[in-house]
């Protein structure tokens, strides 16, 4: 008898945050750039985004302290990423931006009810984790990048 996956729908804890969102489409802008040694400042960054300024700053800081970025002081400075995209797994990513996920608290809820439910958010946490250590920032620029490409052969 096969498993059924069941469907994520929008807004579940599953999903990342704002912030989360916003760190992985900086780190794809820089990304695309990669290669040829190219480092992105703030404001480029958001503008091309629609992120606010303050907010991204605030978004590479913590990845620039996490060893995923590194910035580049003086007039043409700015971020760029501090090993190649295949290098970066999405978990650290997420781990940087949201922390690590911590225990729920709350009133003791120790009926078999609850225990089977707890146990179905455990196995739940344990998939996604296992996708984003899986997943690599390359990927993500590679799926953008075809995205992009059917995008440019629709329009022909």
């Amino acid at each position: 008898m096969a498993a059924t996956i069941p469907t994520i729908e929008p807004g579940n804890s599953v999903a990342f945050s704002a912030k989360t969102e916003y760190g992985l489409v900086s780190l794809l802008e820089l990304a695309a750039i990669h290669p040829q040694g190219g480092v992105l400042q703030v404001a480029e960054i958001a503008a091309r985004q629609g992120i606010p300024d303050r907010y991204l700053e605030q978004m590479l800081t913590s990845l620039r302290r996490g060893r995923i970025l590194r910035s580049i002081r003086g007039p043409r400075g700015g971020y760029q990423l501090a090993r190649p995209p295949a290098e970066i797994r999405i978990a650290d990513v997420v781990s940087c931006l949201e922390g690590e996920s911590s225990a729920r608290g709350g009133a003791s809820r120790e009926s078999p009810e609850f225990a089977v439910i707890e146990g179905l958010e455990e196995r739940l946490e344990a998939a996604r984790r296992g996708i984003l250590e899986a997943t690599s920032l390359q990927e993500l620029l590679d799926d953008r990048d075809r995205r992009l490409q059917s995008q440019v052969m629709y329009f022909i």
